[in-house]
């Protein structure tokens, strides 16, 4: 009897791994759905695959590869001299990083060529002689020599998983099983242009606003440990009745107290990090932490429509090949790696297998807009091929408004977040400062 391992969800969101022996994946599917639970995945036999970060599969060694490029690009001379040049070329080659940048231009050059009805092998020696980064180029190597040997492209990448983004590397999968990969390639460049433009309007607006606060907070710390006790010293030596104002007394105290007993809140805050981390790495908290991610304030609605979006895509490159709607989503499933999204494509997998509506899932999960589903239903009606093309484009622009809305919100969170902090520094420091600098406690001091 066939062995299967099979991963599923519970009704309260915890993901259970087993190994069962099942006539068939059809009836594993089914007495899991018949027992409540959800299945993420059915595989038969052992699919487990040792992955390993960084390290080469079909080229021999990485620095004799770079070693290899520099001479063959006759950086080196002959002569003695020239070893100071061949040392130094190898550590710049060893140190320069492969930056999101690279991937791109990579990305773009092959989906050009493959435009241009390249193949495979001719586009990657193509591009490998024109990549300036040597650690790129040994790895391009090492995937050329891969498909060289009749293996898949996305095969080699997940052996540098560490330069590939995950969901890089399965929109390639998908391109190559269902035979789209000049429009794969197209997506993955769109992918990596839309994460790098959203990375630098997200660090433009939090950076220069977090260390305004960094500086707030060690002034805050930094004004309540020095200048406060030296005012109430002042204040103590002529005997003023004036007394500071009693939120500076208070803070003036939590300071003291954090630093007379300071392995109390470090211990506390290392406490909870060590919880959270922990609690993330069980099933359960990890598909709860991957469920936050879509309803969490600010960036939930935009991370769930980029992660529909990209399934709905490599869904499309499969459809527009003539594949079942059932294999398209079992073969589009890795392009996100959050466990709500992949229960709700097993969950649609498993209603197509018994009949039933596979939008369900996306709809009951109160995730999906009802454009989206809507739109699906009727394709289902009349064209999927059409509507999902339509789908496809309405959530680009559902996207860039969601980017619209959060880039203008981000700013006033932020803003807000600091005013405080400022407003908080103000009363606590700078008032008792301005309160010495007027002199209104000699007054009191001398009687007066």
């Amino acid at each position: 009897m066939p062995v299967y391992i099979y991963r599923a969800a519970t009704k309260g969101g915890q993901i259970i791994t087993n190994r069962v022996e099942e006539t068939s994946k059809h009836s594993l599917v089914s007495k899991l759905k018949k027992n409540g639970y959800i299945p993420i995945s059915v595989v038969q036999g052992i699919q487990r695959r040792q992955k390993t970060v960084n390290r080469k599969r079909n080229a021999k060694n990485m620095d004799k590869r770079i070693e290899e490029i520099i001479e063959g690009d006759n950086i080196l001379k002959k002569g003695k001299s020239m070893s100071f040049v061949k040392r130094a070329n190898m550590l710049l080659a060893r140190t320069t990083p492969i930056k999101t940048r690279d991937i791109i231009v990579f990305t773009q050059n092959f989906y050009l060529l493959k435009k241009a009805n390249f193949n495979n092998i001719h586009a990657l020696s193509t591009i490998i002689d024109s990549t300036e980064n040597l650690m790129l180029r040994g790895i391009l190597e090492d995937i050329l020599a891969g498909v060289e040997a009749g293996e898949t492209m996305y095969s080699t990448m997940e052996y540098y998983s560490n330069i590939f983004p995950y969901i890089y590397i399965n929109i390639i999968k998908v391109g190559e099983l269902s035979g789209s990969l000049t429009n794969s390639l197209e997506q993955a460049v769109k992918y990596l242009e839309e994460s790098q433009r959203l990375n630098k309007k997200v660090k433009g607006i939090l950076v220069p606003n977090i260390i305004q606060f960094v500086v707030l907070l060690v002034m805050l710390f930094a004004g309540t440990a020095i200048a406060i006790p030296a005012i109430q010293n002042v204040f103590d030596t002529l005997g003023t009745e004036e007394e500071l104002p009693a939120i500076t007394l208070w803070f003036s105290g939590v300071v003291d107290n954090i630093m007379t007993y300071w392995y109390i809140p470090v211990f506390i805050i290392a406490g909870i990090a060590a919880g959270i981390f922990l609690y993330i790495r069980t099933p359960v908290g990890k598909y709860n932490f991957h469920y936050f991610k879509y309803t969490c304030p600010i960036f939930g609605k935009l991370i769930y429509a980029l992660d529909f979006s990209r399934l709905m895509k490599a869904v499309l490159l499969n459809v527009r090949n003539g594949t079942r709607i059932q294999d398209a989503l079992e073969v589009s499933k890795n392009v996100v790696k959050n466990y709500v999204m992949l229960s709700m494509v097993e969950a649609a997998i498993n209603n197509i297998i018994v009949g039933q509506s596979w939008i369900e899932p996306f709809e009951k999960s109160g995730l999906s807009s009802p454009m989206t589903t809507e739109m699906l239903k009727i394709g289902m009606q009349t064209d999927l091929t059409e509507m999902m093309e339509k789908l496809v484009e309405y959530m680009e622009i559902d996207i860039d408004n969601i980017m619209k809305k959060i880039m203008a919100v981000l700013p006033q969170v932020v803003y807000a977040i600091v005013g405080v902090l400022l407003i908080f520094f103000v009363i606590v420091v700078l008032v008792p400062c301005i309160q010495v600098y007027m002199g209104s406690f000699l007054f009191s001091a001398y009687g007066v």
